[in-house]
């Protein structure tokens, strides 16, 4: 072991550390790490609107609507929140206005989608009007934020540095010429945008999903069906798009419609036909969340650097109940090159595992849908009609991504803690 982290910290943390300072890169993770305190309280609320005992949801499902309602505006609009974010960072990393740089790329976020005109009347009896559909602002949407972000500041900056922007007198406040040196910029790119997905209709968020369809065809009950969709689900949440939202709109109509398959072959006392079923990943791969990290929570609760205790801490009620954006986004894994590797290993070696116990009749087929918020053990219990060799499976799974990610841990937690004294120091200096 000390081998290995040996050859972490002098072979591969050197060129994952250059990599994660690009600028590009840099400016997602700040961006989305920006969003943290939003992610988590639409964490809480989702756990309140999904309780894991059946007494609490009957209660709780006639108010479900309106107990959501914080987090479809927090998580649901991750992605548009992130993009101001993102622009900002990439501007001030080229010494541009932050403000103009944010303000730009939510502009350019927003003009990849089409408003909406509703003509359902209120009881108000006024019609809903315009409205700008929420699909694609949350999670889904964060690779469109990014490709706006591109867009945006690169014009910004572009322009800038051609001189190809409004100047005011010095004596206009600060505030008033920076906004008037942003005109020509947003000009061009509302313009861009407006062509782009107006009078060509070019559907920039359709096109990005359709890059994902080709691999529903791997669903199904081979090895690849299990594998491939974890397998870039994981890759695109290394880069800060919501994979599970992104592959798995592709992949979930088809395991729940296997799932309704075996269902209705255990009701009518038939052998359940299929292996690959959503519970199979929900139970068993995507334990405490995507990237199998309810381990890494209790890692970090324990940690010696005080900003990994401190997301530990934060994180291990909502990983307990499957919900882990408070580890993807405080870590942060999005954009951290040492940290991403454990991150798509461990659910990748726990979906071999789980095919492995599954195809040897270790666990039998699955045929329930448990709530997906009750904790990993539980839920393996009952979705397996219960099964303690599934709550085993479970158990194992999460000690198995714990010995994967133990490494990288350990070395991020020494570069951690390298940068919070010297931190530390300057600001003793500066006393």
């Amino acid at each position: 072991m000390q081998k290995f982290l040996f050859w972490i910290e002098t072979r591969l943390m050197p060129p994952m550390a250059r990599i994660s300072e690009i600028r590009h890169l840099r400016a997602v993770r700040d961006g989305i790490i920006a969003v943290l305190p939003l992610i988590i309280v639409g964490c809480f609320f989702l756990i309140i609107a999904n309780p894991p005992i059946d007494s609490l949801a009957k209660w709780v499902e006639p108010h479900k609507e309106q107990i959501v309602v914080p987090y479809r505006l927090t998580l649901g609009l991750m992605a548009l929140y992130a993009s101001f974010g993102m622009g900002y960072s990439l501007a001030r990393s080229y010494k541009l206005d932050g403000i103009a740089g944010g303000m730009l790329t939510m502009a350019t976020f927003i003009m990849a989608t089409i408003p909406v005109n509703v003509d359902e009347k209120l009881p108000e009896n006024e019609a809903l009007g315009w409205l700008l559909p929420l699909q694609h602002m949350g999670g889904a949407g964060l690779f469109m934020s990014i490709i706006a972000m591109l867009i945006a500041v690169e014009t910004l900056r572009f322009l800038k540095q051609r001189k190809l922007v409004i100047k005011m007198p010095e004596s206009v406040p600060t505030s008033v010429s920076r906004s008037f040196e942003a005109l020509i910029p947003a000009t061009i790119i509302i313009l861009f945008m407006w062509v782009v997905r107006v009078l060509l209709d070019v559907d920039l968020h359709a096109i990005l999903q359709s890059i994902f369809k080709p691999l529903g065809v791997f669903a199904g009950n081979t090895f690849l069906g299990a594998l491939v969709p974890v397998l870039f689900i994981m890759l695109l949440w290394t880069t800060g798009i919501h994979g599970d939202a992104v592959v798995g709109s592709v992949f979930h109509p088809i395991w729940f419609a296997l799932l309704d398959q075996n269902a209705a072959a255990a009701a009518s006392g038939e052998t359940l036909p299929n292996l690959i079923v959503e519970p199979f990943f929900q139970w068993f791969v995507w334990i405490g969340g995507s990237g199998t990290t309810l381990a890494l929570c209790i890692f970090m609760m324990f940690s010696k650097s005080s900003y990994l205790k401190q997301v530990g801490r934060f994180s291990i009620v909502p990983g307990i109940f499957n919900i882990n954006e408070p580890v993807v986004f405080g870590v942060p894994m999005v954009m951290n090159p040492l940290m991403f590797i454990p991150f798509i290993l461990a659910p990748v070696a726990c979906t071999v595992v789980t095919y492995i116990a599954f195809a040897t009749g270790f666990i039998g087929k699955i045929s329930i849908l448990a709530p997906w918020t009750l904790p990993g053990p539980i839920g393996a219990y009952l979705a397996t009609g219960g099964s303690w060799n599934a709550v085993f499976l479970n158990i194992f799974n999460i000690l198995l991504a714990g010995v994967i990610y133990w490494p990288f841990f350990k070395a991020y937690e020494k570069r951690m803690l390298a940068e919070e004294q010297t931190l530390n120091g300057e600001s003793a200096q500066i006393m």
